[in-house]
């Protein structure tokens, strides 16, 4: 009986999570391009989606001098400004891009992603990033380049308008921390095992959650290795789905 138990409960589970994600959206991969025989590449990209910081992750990147790309949303700098101080005291380490103004997805036309319902709107999306841009430029005084919508994931049309509006839509090849909601363990196998040309998705923004030991512990593994961290502003980069040039 508990076999069959764990058993449908884990069709429920996965059907769960299928109707969660929409068929008609494409989540953009992106990988980053190198020179022959210059080693292991790795982009390191965080999303700051709303919350508080994950000081466990800014400490080591700071700390072992390791260049990372940050996704923020207007929403997350609200309420971060001192965290957004040790990041601009670091221009050199920290690139700045955009999320959103609120962590909503930047799909233009009603529908809802793992729970969490969509722009719905050419209009909306267009708030949605103009929002975002609009309270980096205030933090940092430079436009944004790079956007990346909340739960990673477009329509083709919102990824065409997006583009239309000067900027590149950051996919990813390795999710990290599967959203902040895995165990340190696997969190850390992932991240530990990404490649050289691998475009890396965690986030910075669960201080709680046991995930971000995983991340940390990640790092570490692959910098023992010998790999080379990069921030998207500094490397050629490789899109799909019509995602980045």
């Amino acid at each position: 009986m508990l076999r069959k138990f764990l058993f449908t409960a884990i069709v429920a589970m996965v059907a769960t999570s299928a109707a969660a994600r929409p068929t008609d959206l494409v989540e953009p991969k992106l990988h980053i391009a190198g020179p022959k025989g210059s080693g292991a590449r790795v982009a390191l990209t965080f999303d700051a989606c709303m919350g508080k910081t994950d000081m466990r992750i800014l400490k080591l990147l700071v700390e072992e001098r390791i260049p990372a790309t940050l996704f923020v949303t207007a929403r997350w700098l609200r309420h971060n400004p001192g965290t957004f101080d040790i990041l601009r005291a670091h221009p050199d380490l920290f690139e700045i891009e955009n999320h959103g103004e609120s962590h909503i997805p930047a799909v233009d036309h009603p529908v809802a992603i793992y729970g969490i319902q969509a722009a719905g709107s050419p209009q909306a999306v267009t708030r949605e990033v103009a929002g975002g841009a609009a309270a980096i430029e205030v933090a940092v005084g430079a436009h944004p380049k790079w956007f990346r919508g909340a739960t990673a994931l477009y329509s083709p049309s919102s990824i065409a308008a997006i583009r239309g509006m000067g900027y590149r839509i950051a996919g990813f090849s390795v999710n990290g921390d599967g959203g902040a909601m895995l165990g340190a363990r696997a969190a850390e196998r992932r991240i530990a095992a990404a490649r050289d040309g691998d475009v890396v998705i965690a986030h910075i923004n669960q201080p709680t959650r046991a995930a971000g030991d995983g991340v940390v512990n990640g790092i570490r593994a692959l910098k023992a290795k010998g790999v080379t961290f990069v921030r998207l502003a500094d490397v050629v980069e490789q899109g799909s789905d019509g995602s980045a040039d």
